[in-house]
């Protein structure tokens, strides 16, 4: 098994028993391993990839990322926003200005996973990485060992597993999550000269798309600009053409990407679980994110820190915080949750209304703005009894 960790590393039980492994080294996965790290569990983070590893994903970064992140951004964000232009499938553009106020910062995903995991080897997380898991089984006979597997190399034990592996991954089918929203992203790193990075710097762009559900956005970081859409995989092809037409009308269809990929995001069904026996899911993993904006990283690193507190307390005979887990995820995230599907609902059937809010009606962008900054939330605003009755008429 590849390892940057030799066997004899402090980190690791005298037993060949980690208290957490934790699989997947993304922003949830890093977050578990750091807080439970920090919270005195010998902690091993498995990663399929070698590190750092280019990642499908916007980059932007919320505010609440930005608040939970835990490490140094400084260094790694490539812009920040204070500008946003609105669009409806290219038309009715808008933009809006909040000038030294910036709602968005703008990372590249390899240098802000580094980072992360960075920091949770500083707190003493071991890392091993080129491992593949092909399968978890527990082990009652072992004070409830978890067995993880993984190809072409030795099986690692735990007393607890946080699974952080994405979407596709092993451990949210070994937990048996369901999604009820999946969606499918298309998205390109395009490199453009001065004169237009120029002309992006400080401005993304939201376009309202013409498949239900759907939207594009171009994020500038400094000479690299991210455009990509999404929305329900049901509408592939046709999400496929609204692409291709985004590419055409920025400009950039003479540009070859310096990525070009896709990936599916699923969203979380009610009640669906995120714990069976010794396994924790959080994150991608769970289906935790924001219906509507499919938003995931803040998700990610709020979900993976309850995770890795919760998988330290049950290694140290704590298992009471296994199914406390849950609890604390539905207290923190659901509202949030539930909030996104009530907007998504309105978005796929009146994307015109959400664009003449925002770009109309005054007092909105600012109130955008300042949920995205994280001072606000959609859940909040959804309480008020006069947004209560418009979501409803729209919806009925």
């Amino acid at each position: 098994m590849p390892s940057d960790m030799p066997s004899d590393t402090p980190g690791e039980a005298s037993h060949g028993i980690f208290d957490v492994v934790v699989v997947g080294a993304g922003p949830a996965g890093a977050s578990a391993a750091r807080a439970a790290a920090r919270a005195g569990a010998t902690v091993c983070l498995l990663e399929r990839a070698e590190l750092p590893r280019y990642k499908t994903c916007g980059g932007g970064l919320v505010g609440l990322s930005v608040d939970h992140a835990g490490v140094d951004l400084s260094g790694l964000v490539r812009g920040s926003i204070d500008q946003l232009t609105v669009s409806l499938d290219g038309g009715l553009a808008r933009t809006r200005r909040r000038p030294g106020r910036p709602m968005l910062s703008m990372v590249m995903r390899s240098e802000f996973d580094q980072a992360l995991v960075d920091s949770a080897r500083a707190a003493g997380a071991g890392l091993r990485t080129g491992v593949h898991v092909t399968g978890l089984r527990e082990q009652a006979e072992q004070d409830g060992c978890v067995v993880v597997s993984a190809r072409g190399g030795p099986d690692v034990r735990a007393r607890v597993v946080v699974g952080a592996d994405g979407t596709s991954g092993r451990t949210g089918t070994y937990v048996g999550v369901r999604c009820d929203q999946v969606d499918v992203g298309l998205e390109g790193e395009f490199p453009v000269s001065s004169r237009v990075a120029g002309r992006w710097a400080g401005r993304v762009l939201l376009d309202w798309g013409p498949v239900p559900g759907s939207y594009a956005w171009l994020f500038p970081k400094g000479d690299i600009l991210t455009v990509g859409v999404i929305g329900s995989r049901a509408d592939g092809g046709a999400l496929r053409g609204y692409y291709a037409d985004l590419v055409r009308r920025l400009g950039l269809e003479g540009v070859r990407p310096l990525h070009d990929s896709g990936h599916l995001t699923r969203v979380r069904a009610a009640g669906s679980p995120l714990c069976r026996g010794r396994v924790l899911v959080a994150g991608d993993a769970a289906g935790l994110l924001d219906p509507w904006t499919r938003e995931g990283i803040s998700f990610a690193l709020r979900s993976g820190r309850l995770a890795g507190e919760a998988a330290a307390r049950a290694a140290a005979g704590e298992l009471s915080a296994l199914a406390d887990y849950p609890r604390r995820i539905e207290a923190v995230l659901g509202p949030e949750m539930d909030a996104g599907h009530e907007v998504q609902a309105v978005f796929v059937r009146r994307p015109w209304v959400l664009h003449a809010l925002l770009t109309c009606v005054p007092g909105t962008f600012g109130l955008f703005g300042r949920i995205v900054e994280g001072r606000s939330t959609v859940a909040r605003q959804l309480r008020r009894p006069g947004v209560r009755r418009v979501t409803a008429a729209i919806t009925r």
